[in-house]
């Protein structure tokens, strides 16, 4: 453990440059306490902090442009992978890309406080096509703060840390093990939560084919759309299908039966809104198997002209 404390001592904004690296690129290994710890011995050598900072953001620059890049390149294609290898299956539902749809760009600023947002925020700006000054502009502000608030931690709360660090260091031989087990069981933790969140969206689908059938039979249902705006435009929809972004919205359009889709892998957005929107009363409402892809894929219809879309 003494050398683990040395290495950090000594090449501290390495360690918080290449963590920070890790962490924005989507590996589960979160930053937060390596920037608070380094602060905290920079405060205890009588070292300036603010070193940190600048690192820690350019290290985020780094993960977020390449993400950007790729959303911007690759577009749904990537999200889909993003969701599918993410421990925090939150970040590819309802709640996160509709805090994207309403606030844009600017929640760039913030994204790096909420779990699950950061690296789907930037990927969802590549896609809008987002200006790269607009992006970058953004983003630095929120790697400021998120960077800033852990330095600062550090820096006040630095005889906590000393304590802390103290503790583990009095188990000798035993701390270095503990920190890897407490490392260990976070990401069994995310892996065991993602777990849970799909076995709770297990719900009936509706193929493409059935729904089609529907429509062309004049029983067409309500179909809601709940992927990005641009996501919208770029690729069409479903005819007749109603955007929407938030539980609210979707709360107003009261009907015998609701679809639901989405672009996500497992339908996970369209499920969590289906999901919800049963806890409301609305008895039948189900996610469309594939999705948007899938709809597609088996050669139905899809309408351009942005005549049946709602604003809200």
């Amino acid at each position: 453990m003494e050398t683990l404390l040395h290495l950090v001592a000594t090449y501290g904004l390495l360690v918080v440059f290449i963590n920070v690296l890790v962490d924005q690129g989507g590996l589960p290994l979160p930053a937060y306490p390596a920037m608070v710890v380094t602060a905290a011995l920079a405060i205890d050598r009588g070292s300036a902090v603010w070193p940190i900072v600048p690192v820690a953001m350019a290290a985020a620059l780094i993960a977020d442009l390449l993400w950007f890049r790729g959303g911007r390149r690759f577009g749904v294609r990537l999200l889909r992978l993003m969701c599918r290898i993410s421990l925090s299956p939150d970040s590819c539902v309802l709640t996160t890309r509709g805090m994207f749809a309403r606030w844009g760009v600017p929640s760039l600023m913030v994204a790096k406080f909420v779990p699950g947002f950061a690296a789907i925020a930037t990927v969802l700006a590549g896609e809008a096509r987002t200006r790269l000054r607009t992006f970058l502009l953004f983003d630095a502000i929120g790697a400021l703060l998120w960077s800033g608030v852990a330095v600062t931690l550090g820096a006040v709360f630095h005889h906590a840390v000393r304590d802390v660090l103290g503790t583990i260091e009095a188990f000798g031989r035993l701390g270095l093990p503990l920190v890897i087990a407490a490392i260990t069981g976070f990401v069994a933790w995310k892996a065991w939560t993602r777990r849970r969140f799909l076995r709770a969206l297990r719900m009936a689908r509706i193929s493409p084919v059935e729904l089609y059938a529907m429509i062309e039979a004049s029983a067409a249902p309500v179909v809601l759309d709940v992927r990005s705006p641009a996501r919208r435009e770029a690729t069409g929809w479903i005819p007749g299908a109603i955007r929407v972004t938030t539980l609210d919205e979707a709360r107003d359009f009261s009907a015998s039966e609701v679809i639901v889709y989405c672009d996500c892998p497992n339908e996970a957005s369209a499920a969590v809104l289906a999901h919800e929107l049963r806890r409301l009363g609305f008895t039948r409402v189900r996610p469309l198997a594939g999705g948007f892809e899938g709809w597609r894929a088996a050669g139905h219809p899809v309408d351009f002209a942005d005549a049946a879309a709602i604003a809200h």
